[in-house]
């Protein structure tokens, strides 16, 4: 059976092993606690495209053993020191590659990366034992939208394979405009999304996700799109499936509205 597939909105830095900071962030945490019990069967790995890795060509990690990157600043000197500790797999990241390429897509291995905050922050909440393998992909320099959903194409068959695909992000990424300045432009995006991924049909969700930046406060909500971009790999590779909302919040970041969504039914 068909694994779903899951853009999640991340939430900020190394939020989960903030106190005060997760508990802000609470109903994002229930509902990344509830998509492993949404799986018709547990995993038999992730494949994370996280927000925070670019390169000229789809980079996949290929280490065993994933060290981690603190890709963030000015948080307690702690979260420099927190450890994801789910082995990587070169298994899957030769399969990952093999795909891409197939598609006539550039892919390499990547065996020095470690683990984003994109990736370990929301994995820690959903895979706390880190009992999985975690094989982490780049998104691609130039940001294209049609190149990211011919991606989540090429991915496609790993959905039958156990290997659950996560685009990791975030609905609205404007970090010079959270709090209250953010609460119009986020939600306007947000009703452009709902209906682009929820209410259209398929075909006109691909189309829509292609033409984003003319969607209402657009480039307010993405000035640079990389917080976007990881929904269309998770579009691709459930191109012809119903979306389901499966996290909505009307004012984390003291006014974002912000979700997430998995395409393919619950089984």
């Amino acid at each position: 059976m068909n694994l779903p597939t899951y853009f999640i909105s991340h939430g900020g830095g190394p939020w989960p092993y903030m106190e005060d900071m997760r508990k802000a962030m609470h109903v994002l945490e229930e509902s990344l606690v509830d998509i492993p019990r949404q799986l018709p069967h547990k995993p038999k790995a992730i494949l994370m495209i996280s927000a925070h890795w670019e390169d000229h060509a789809f980079r996949v990690m290929s280490n065993p053993a994933p060290g981690m990157l603190y890709d963030y600043g000015g948080f307690p000197e702690h979260t420099y020191h927190v450890h994801y500790s789910a082995p990587g797999s070169h298994e899957l990241a030769e399969r990952v590659i093999e795909l891409i390429r197939s598609a006539g897509l550039p892919a390499l291995a990547d065996a020095q990366r470690g683990f984003d905050h994109g990736a370990f922050a929301p994995l820690a909440v959903m895979y706390p034992d880190a009992d999985m393998p975690v094989v982490q992909l780049s998104l691609r320099a130039g940001l294209a939208p049609a190149e990211h959903l011919a991606l989540g194409r090429a991915l496609a068959p790993l959905r039958a394979e156990g290997v659950l695909i996560i685009g990791s992000g975030l609905s609205y990424h404007n970090l010079r405009r959270f709090g209250p300045l953010a609460k119009e432009p986020s939600s306007s995006f947000d009703d452009w999304l709902q209906d682009s991924l929820i209410a259209s049909s398929t075909t006109e969700r691909v189309a829509r996700l292609i033409n984003w930046e003319e969607a209402p406060a657009a480039r307010v909500a993405h000035p640079r799109e990389e917080h976007l971009l990881p929904l269309m790999v998770a579009v691709g590779a459930a191109e012809d499936e119903v979306a389901s909302c499966v996290y909505h919040e009307e004012n984390i970041f003291g006014g974002v509205v912000a979700s997430s969504f998995r395409f393919g039914a619950i089984a």
